[in-house]
């Protein structure tokens, strides 16, 4: 799907003027058509997991000032995360020797949440990890579908645990043993919950409290209050 600069800012939720200048400096992948710059959202989603591995774009995915953010407005968007992982909870030690087997065995209990078949839903994820790993750095993978899933009730979050570290493909060529299984009602969504999971995989406190696999009760109250502390006003 082809977006312009209007969708673009509107699903990070920035300004046309942000986006325009990011164009400038080259940070944001583009082409033009028509002497009109279009976007597409696959790469808009792995330029968005891209930068965490990129110190000079950090602060940019932070809401550092009422122009720059990416996260959404407060209100219903502010506790996305919160919700999310509510209803998708936690899954410890997943088995398996590589990413597809982990993937495999976690779908089926997320897939009856989401009230999706569990074969066609494994093969989307895998679908997705073969176009581009769902890999940040700091051993945290974030397996989603290509496309938004069409009448999925509500956004859900499951992390999961492998039993051990797995090879992933990350760019950082560290193995991981976070995943945040993400599926979202929408291409707003889907970006604001994959911008937050960006943050926390760079977040060195955060990573080393989820590996002491906490309670589902703990974990949401850490999220909550993270969110919550968020500058989006």
């Amino acid at each position: 799907m082809d977006l312009k600069i209007k969708d673009v800012a509107e699903l990070l939720s920035v300004s046309e003027t942000t986006i325009r200048r990011w164009l400038l400096d080259g940070k944001i992948p583009a082409y033009k058509l028509n002497r009109q710059y279009r976007f597409s959202r696959i790469e808009i989603e792995n330029w968005v997991m891209e930068q965490k591995l990129s110190k000079h774009t950090a602060a940019e995915l932070l809401p550092a000032s009422g122009e720059e953010q990416i996260f959404p407005q407060p209100g219903n968007q502010q506790f996305s995360l919160y919700r999310a992982l509510n209803r998708g909870g936690v899954i410890a030690d997943v088995e398996g020797e590589t990413k597809e087997e982990v993937i495999l065995a976690s779908t089926a209990s997320i897939a009856e949440k989401l009230r999706h078949d569990p074969d066609v839903l494994s093969e989307l994820l895998l679908d997705r990890e073969r176009l581009m790993p769902t890999a940040f750095n700091n051993g945290v993978a974030v397996p989603h579908t290509r496309e938004c899933l069409q009448k999925v009730p509500f956004d859900l979050v499951t992390i999961v645990f492998p039993e051990k570290p797995i090879e992933y493909g990350a760019l950082d060529k560290k193995p991981v043993d976070i995943l945040f299984f993400l599926f979202a009602t929408g291409d707003k969504i889907h970006l604001h919950l994959l911008a937050k999971l960006a943050h926390l995989s760079s977040n060195e406190e955060f990573l080393a409290f989820l590996r002491t696999h906490p309670a589902k009760t703990e974990l949401l109250e850490r999220v909550r209050q993270w969110e919550g502390s968020l500058n989006i006003g």
